[in-house]
């Protein structure tokens, strides 16, 4: 067997490393850790759809399954060429992965290095920040402005004091629901530093609405410096077949292809092409994400308690007291919030679930804010 060389070495120990402390699965975990949750616990932690897979999806992965002994090989071309004409881009401008995720850590490998740091909006999405300091990559916060958007100007400033770097961008953000405009991230691509990568992450944006909720794959279509990264786990229901993907010009695309595995469970991926053909799937369920997302806050309202405009399929409340301590006390009542997201510590960030879900959640919330 040959010897590893350091660069596999190293990138062994960060991935250890990640798996400890910044994959999704870890900070869920640890976030729970020592919280005693009925059988019956209503979850509206992790961001996930209760629609869950559409008739057509599940369809699809019930004919897969006894066709998944092979790896197929030799339809991927022509799944990522599929793939990529619903995001209005060619199949060698797609790199598929196991969620988003995957393609997200592919950016920081490629677009990092001990020169080039991660700069990103705070709070934000913690699994790409996790993985740049894993590698002993430099990671730059940058808060977010007034308005909960990403402070463009800051993040393009401190890009140009690196002389390059990969800024990542989540939108709408995660864990605030806030959603940074359009012309706010069209400036700031419009004028990247040399040497620089803007790494958007939309997971969310097919439940926001509105002429600034714009996705940034224009820029791709563009040929600019930019990855889009999109998945299937949220708005289409699929969190537990882990399929996602990313679009770029296909320069940025050769960069970031070692550093994923390059196949996806077959089931999923013919799930995902299932669900991508039902045009009414989309209208749907965001319609359905947005009554009840309006009543959830219009209910807050009433009881005295504000929220972060929201644009995606969570709302994050000012609970007015330390975060933590509501979320034991509702956990332990048979309801289970997103974990703590510092510095913003008297926020609790909910999933939006079904109507019964919802309304145990208004009870139990009750109950622990008023006890």
């Amino acid at each position: 067997m040959p010897a590893l060389s350091r660069r596999d070495l190293a990138r062994a120990a960060a991935l250890a490393a990640l798996g400890r402390l910044g994959s999704e699965s870890a900070l869920a975990q640890r976030a729970l850790a020592g919280f005693n949750a009925p059988p019956d616990t209503v979850w509206l932690n992790a961001n996930e759809n209760p629609d869950g897979l559409c008739p057509v999806a599940l369809a699809a992965v019930q004919e897969a399954l006894p066709a998944s002994f092979r790896y197929h090989y030799r339809e991927w071309r022509e799944h990522s060429a599929a793939i990529g004409r619903s995001a209005g881009v060619a199949g060698d401008q797609v790199l598929v992965g196991s969620g988003s995720s995957e393609i997200l850590c592919a950016a920081v490998h490629a677009f990092t290095a001990p020169d080039r740091p991660l700069i990103y909006m705070q709070p934000t999405f913690e699994l790409p920040v996790t993985l740049a300091q894993a590698l002993g990559r430099q990671t730059v916060p940058v808060p977010l402005a007034s308005a909960w958007a990403a402070d463009v100007k800051r993040l393009r400033e401190e890009a140009a004091k690196a002389r390059g770097g990969l800024i990542y961008l989540c939108n709408p953000n995660n864990p605030t629901s806030s959603l940074t405009p359009k012309a706010g991230l069209d400036w700031l691509i419009a004028n990247l530093p040399p040497n620089t990568v803007v790494l958007v992450d939309e997971a969310y944006l097919d439940f926001a609405h509105g002429p600034q909720a714009a996705s940034a794959l224009d820029h791709v279509r563009a040929g600019r410096e930019v990855v889009v990264t999109r998945t299937f786990s949220k708005i289409y229901g699929m969190a537990g077949l882990r399929i996602g993907f990313g679009c770029a010009k296909r320069d940025l695309i050769d960069r970031m292809a070692p550093y994923v595995a390059g196949v996806i469970a077959y089931p999923s991926l013919r799930a995902a092409l299932a669900a991508l053909g039902d045009t009414r799937l989309l209208p749907e369920r965001r319609a359905r994400c947005q009554r009840v997302r309006a009543g959830l806050v219009g209910w807050l309202d009433a009881q005295g308690y504000q929220c972060i405009e929201p644009h995606a399929n969570f709302v994050m409340i000012d609970v007015k007291r330390n975060a933590r301590q509501v979320i034991q006390a509702m956990v332990e009542r048979g309801v289970a919030p997103g974990r703590p997201f510092p510095p913003l510590d008297n926020m609790l960030r909910v999933t939006l679930g079904t109507e019964t879900e919802m309304a145990k959640f208004k009870k139990v919330f009750l109950e622990v804010v008023r006890g």
